[in-house]
């Protein structure tokens, strides 16, 4: 969910991981930054422990979109994520957050409304920073199961369950 001006967008990224028949692993990216993408793909062997050298990567944003907003890093991390160990994530998750160099999830501006552009469409899962929990107003968010991360190497257990 990125913010156009006042007015949040949902779009949908996919992500391929396939082990190349190249003796160098591809990276395409379509409507995402590619070096934003590589940093991504950094993060997760250094921080998280998977590995994706020897794999080709593309990621696709759905409909066109181009999204630069690092309020994407955490849904493309879980796209790239699912791929790599085919773990399906669901069709109403939703995922918000920056991704650090560090591996830590990073709170986004606007939180509250994102979620609230989800829930209206009907998402039914949200995965969030952790400590951006205590900054929102829970009651508001009852149909929606909110998952808290602080590391990129705990999305994992976002696509479990």
């Amino acid at each position: 969910c990125v913010m156009e001006g006042t007015r949040p967008v949902l779009s949908e990224i996919q992500a391929l991981v396939t082990k190349s028949g190249l003796s160098t692993a591809r990276r395409t990216s379509s409507g995402f930054d590619y070096n934003r993408a590589n940093l991504l793909l950094a993060v997760l062997e250094k921080r998280a422990g998977y590995f994706f050298g020897n794999l080709d990567v593309y990621i696709n944003v759905v409909g066109g979109l181009y999204l630069s907003e690092t309020s994407c890093d955490l849904s493309v991390c879980i796209a790239l994520l699912s791929s790599l160990l085919d773990k399906p994530v669901g069709d109403k998750t939703v995922a918000i957050g920056e991704v650090g160099l560090g591996g830590e999830i990073r709170n986004v501006n606007s939180l509250e409304q994102r979620l609230r552009e989800a829930q209206r469409i009907g998402f039914t899962k949200a995965i969030v920073p952790q400590h951006s929990l205590r900054q929102l107003n829970l009651q508001e968010f009852q149909d929606m199961e909110l998952i808290g991360l602080n590391y990129v190497r705990d999305a994992v257990r976002a696509l479990e369950g």
